[in-house]
């Protein structure tokens, strides 16, 4: 049987979701809904309804699973919290400091609705969480350190969209690369956020908009850009369509630590990721966490759980025996 999914938001996340849904034997999708006139939104699969958002609440006894696609800025915390009293849901929240808080409001909705939400999922938050639990377990005499980039990040650009005047933009989430050297060679460097990253901002600009009052903005937002060295350029709609179109992105997190009597002997774990597509990884990511948000909402489970609740056999479509002999 068929997993049913629902695409709350037809963006780049909602077209990933699409993608990656048609990928998959075991998924169906069955509704895409909008907050524009669903007559606009033109979709790439045949026979599925698109709707409008308002309508979504006389969906929630044909769909086990709804993805919801939206900003981590101001969408998923109002939306993920609102649909999770209705369906299970899956979400991409990725603001690292308000996650506790995210989280919180989630499970107090999927609970009172009898649902169960994964948030924060896609690869960092998600992927690269995972790897820094199994990394801290095995070696927990050591340092952790994550680096992203280079690459567009969807929600800083997404972030910078929702300040007035700003008509388009794309953000770069740049590794300072001798930072990035020190960490492999092992010393286990003492580095602050502004130490490993650099960003750099693409922005269009509405006419008559103040270019100095925009790059404020920018340049003072907490947990997006206030912690880094941020470069602000303002470029013209076209040279942001022909030279920043590309979505590709990626990052590492490393482990360093000793083991011995002494601390005598040194390790390195490195987990890298190297994108051409963000938002089809991070959907691809999505679709599986729906596969065990179904699963384990079919055994009774309830609330909000992330990625590192999740057994990764409930990702994988393959039976548990097929895991054991192909996989372990």
């Amino acid at each position: 049987m068929s997993i049913k999914i629902g695409i709350m938001g037809y963006g780049n996340l909602g077209r990933g979701v699409e993608i990656a849904a048609a990928a998959a034997s075991d998924m169906e999708l069955v509704a895409v809904f909008t907050r524009r006139d669903p007559k606009s939104v033109k979709i790439l699969t045949e026979g599925v309804s698109v709707v409008h958002a308002d309508q979504v609440e006389q969906w929630t006894d044909k769909i086990d699973v709804l993805l919801i696609c939206g900003g981590s800025a101001t969408d998923l915390p109002v939306q993920t919290p609102k649909y999770a009293r209705l369906f299970n849901v899956i979400d991409s929240f990725d603001t690292h400091a308000r996650i506790p808080e995210h989280f919180a409001n989630v499970d107090k909705a999927a609970k009172e609705g009898g649902k169960l939400a994964i948030i924060s999922c896609g690869w960092d938050p998600g992927m690269f969480s995972l790897n820094r639990v199994y990394a801290n377990a095995v070696l927990p005499d050591g340092e952790d350190y994550t680096f992203w980039g280079k690459g567009v990040s969807q929600g800083h650009s997404d972030a910078i969209r929702r300040i007035p005047g700003v008509k388009n933009a794309k953000q770069y989430t740049i590794p300072v690369e001798s930072a990035l050297e020190a960490v492999r060679s092992g010393s286990n460097p003492k580095l602050t956020t502004r130490d490993k990253h650099t960003r750099e901002c693409f922005v269009v600009l509405e006419e008559g908009a103040d270019p100095a009052a925009v790059e404020q903005a920018i340049v003072t937002m907490p947990n997006y850009f206030s912690d880094y060295d941020t470069t602000v350029h303002f470029i013209s709609e076209e040279e942001l369509l022909e030279q920043h179109s590309g979505m590709a992105h990626g990052g590492f997190v490393f482990r360093s630590g000793r083991t011995g009597v002494n601390g005598e002997h040194r390790h390195i774990i490195e987990y890298s990721l190297k994108l051409d597509s963000n938002p089809e990884f991070t959907t691809s990511v999505l679709v599986a966490y729906a596969r065990a948000a179904y699963r384990l909402h079919s055994e009774g489970q309830v609330g909000c759980k992330t990625v590192l609740d999740i057994p990764p056999a409930a990702l994988s479509p393959l039976s548990g025996e097929e895991l054991r002999a192909h996989l372990l």
